[in-house]
């Protein structure tokens, strides 16, 4: 009975912010089509990261759920968090901590985030072969990093490559590579540890 009204109260107050963040939209589709829509969508996002407490999580998801490649509505986004690219997914039931920079990337059911990670979207953001040519002018490829489900990843990561499901990913570890499904790594770069199985 307790579970069923907790979930009454949870879709009517998703159903409120979702309202009332759809002016945000009249801001965003119309820029949106002018300029980068990536810009359009970092900005709000920016704007929203500034809301505190779980009514902060509340407008920042719903907002998310109207634009982003994917959002469930079953996600907790702390103050602080950035995300910079609409084709971002995230999961069901997925907790993202306070002060986190997310590039382009799936974030699969279940996992979790600690404070300040940072998943960037790929290693090849920026290009540097031409020494004549500023770093900033010679462009780069943004890669969609995947996190694996039930994927726990430490405090202050960068994530820079895809990571298999229910992996642990140690605290300031600076993932480099590909991650197998079930491992736990640590370390700048980071390295095997163990497997959970």
């Amino acid at each position: 009975m307790l579970n069923n009204i907790k979930k009454i109260m949870k879709t009517i107050v998703n159903s409120i912010c979702l309202i009332s963040v759809s002016p945000l939209l009249l801001f965003y589709y119309p820029f949106g089509m002018v300029t980068n829509r990536d810009t359009v969508f970092s900005t709000i996002a920016q704007l929203l990261s500034l809301l505190p407490g779980i009514s902060g999580s509340y407008l920042r998801k719903a907002f998310y759920r109207l634009t982003m490649t994917r959002c469930d509505s079953e996600c907790v986004i702390f103050f602080g968090t950035l995300f910079s690219q609409v084709d971002t997914e995230i999961g069901r039931g997925v907790y993202i901590g306070p002060n986190c920079n997310i590039g382009r990337s799936k974030i699969g059911d279940h996992c979790t985030l600690g404070s300040n990670v940072h998943i960037l979207s790929g290693k090849g953001q920026h290009k540097f072969e031409s020494v004549e040519i500023p770093i900033q002018e010679q462009g780069g490829i943004f890669e969609k990093i995947s996190i694996g489900e039930d994927t726990w990843i430490g405090n202050s990561a960068l994530i820079m490559a895809n990571i298999g499901k229910k992996c642990i990913i140690g605290a300031g570890s600076v993932v480099t590579k590909e991650v197998e499904a079930f491992s736990i790594v640590a370390g700048n770069p980071a390295r095997l540890i163990r497997k959970r199985i």
